[in-house]
């Protein structure tokens, strides 16, 4: 590839350049290219170069630099949104900033309950620096293997064990951030109570980089799991999985650590998807669930009992049609292994819009029926269905392109707005967020203009231009813009 005639002057590339050295600085077009488009390969953006300090300090002096010469900045750090949220414009009027040099534990304590890590730090490689030391961080997601710390934090990431233990929210106890002006945040104090005024470590949390940069984290770990049983049950409906839920809930309390609802079409396209997979139960039921239960100690009745009991009663209820309990962790990781390909197994069946919501619990069974038959009514030829968390009222609701559509980006460009309106109005009619764990990004930036209300909406402007006058951070970015709202 050739370098492209883009709008930043070459004399100001070269200031950054003198300020990281040859090791944080690049401008080569080919080790640029695959930083300039998203996951799903929907957003495409330009950058002349990439910077990547290799420490706070060089962060800080990067965003001072950035301000000095008004240069906007996307920060970057496995490049896994599914929403656009880490594509530089497409203009090139931005440099992306990334974080995968700061990837540094700094320090974790079993004592203490707590690992503070730098913002590069991949997801598997905490889960993995936690077991060391008997400890676990208990949030995980299909992209585990390249989500970055930073990048959790910006989207306020969510993940399979938000009933037990919450969004990145409540894992994250303290945060590092350089702010806007270059200045450096330092709040990496894992305090319980805190009573400064506004709480700058959740303004940050979710914001997408348009407030400032993460650059460290404190986060909450727990005990390592002694003890698990993984099940997978057939159900009706989704209103028969959250009947499930409750009744699991009321015999194994909080030790459910994961449920997961799983459409049948979803899980025949994994089992297309991975060689040598199988359905888990010998009945293909319309609905799956399937079921973590952890213990911190080790005791009778163990997990697999404990579900095995609460299994027996909701088959004896009606509630469940078919049901398997893993008989080793093996076997257990297999379940999961179907549940966490999901994603790239509907990648993989074509072209598809893909919705990340939330509506509240009780309302979500019938939203799952309900609005994917109103879906293919009203789009004839796709195929609508969904999987996700039941318990926290979020799942991933996907339209499919009709079969044979061989141009997937011509179908999204004749059929994307529209479907998503009518998605998204069906959604704000259930009392729900568009976005649930994926963040705005740029995909969803018109939709939360149109749908969201005038406070909201004034308060997100507002604390964007107190934090970010020049607008340089992440730019065109969950904020909407002027006549998208």
């Amino acid at each position: 590839m050739t370098k492209e005639n883009l709008s930043i002057a070459p004399e100001t590339l070269a200031r950054f350049a003198d300020l990281l050295g040859p090791k944080g600085f690049t401008d080569d077009p080919d080790a640029i290219a695959p930083w300039t488009s998203d996951w799903r390969g929907r957003f495409h953006g330009k950058a002349a170069a990439i910077l990547s300090p290799a420490d706070t300090a060089e962060v800080s002096a990067v965003v001072g630099l950035a301000t000095e010469l008004r240069i906007p900045l996307t920060p970057q750090g496995g490049n896994t949104s599914m929403v656009g949220g880490a594509t530089p414009p497409a203009d090139g009027r931005a440099l992306i900033l990334s974080l995968r040099r700061l990837n540094h534990i700094r320090s974790i304590s079993a004592a203490d309950n707590i690992a503070v890590c730098e913002a590069g730090v991949i997801l598997s490689t905490l889960h993995d620096a936690a077991d060391g030391v008997g400890r676990r961080f208990p949030l995980s997601l299909g992209a585990k293997g390249s989500a970055t710390i930073g990048g959790l934090i910006s989207t306020n990431a969510g993940g399979t064990q938000v009933l037990r233990h919450g969004t990145m929210r409540a894992l994250v106890d303290g945060i590092e951030a350089v702010l806007p002006d270059g200045s450096i945040f330092s709040g990496l104090d894992p305090l319980k109570k805190d009573n400064r005024g506004y709480d700058i470590k959740q303004l940050l949390i979710g914001a997408e980089g348009t407030l400032g940069i993460v650059t460290a984290a404190s986060l909450r770990l727990v005990p390592a799991i002694a003890a698990r049983a993984v099940g997978w049950v057939g159900v009706e409906s989704p209103a028969a999985a959250l009947d499930l839920l409750r009744l699991i809930e009321g015999e194994l309390g909080d030790s459910v650590e994961g449920f997961e609802v799983v459409a049948d079409d979803g899980l025949g396209h994994v089992l297309d998807y991975l060689p040598d997979a199988r359905c888990p139960i010998e009945t293909r039921t319309p609905w799956h669930v399937l079921i973590e239960v952890d213990h911190a100690t080790s005791g009778d009745p163990t997990p697999g009992e404990r579900l095995e009991a609460a299994l027996g009663k909701a088959m004896e209820a009606g509630i469940a049609i078919d049901a398997a309990i893993a008989v080793n962790e093996s076997q257990a990781d297999a379940f999961w292994r179907l549940r966490e390909s999901l994603s790239p197994a509907e990648k993989a069946q074509g072209p598809a819009l893909q919705f990340d919501i939330s509506v509240p619990v009780a309302r979500m069974p019938a939203f799952m029926v309900e609005e994917a038959a109103a879906a293919m009514a009203r789009f004839p030829g796709t195929t609508a269905s969904s999987f996700g968390h039941l318990g926290d009222g979020n799942v991933h609701f996907h339209v499919r392109a009709p079969a044979g559509t061989g141009d997937g980006p011509a179908w999204i460009a004749a059929q994307g707005k529209e479907i998503s309106a009518f998605v998204h109005d069906a959604v704000v009619a259930a009392g729900g967020s568009i976005s649930a764990e994926h963040g705005i990004g740029q995909m969803k930036r018109a939709e939360l203009g149109r749908l969201a209300g005038p406070a909201r909406l004034s308060a997100l402007r507002a604390i964007k231009a107190a934090f970010d006058p020049l607008g340089l951070m992440n730019p065109e970015k969950l904020i909407p813009l002027p006549g998208e709202g």
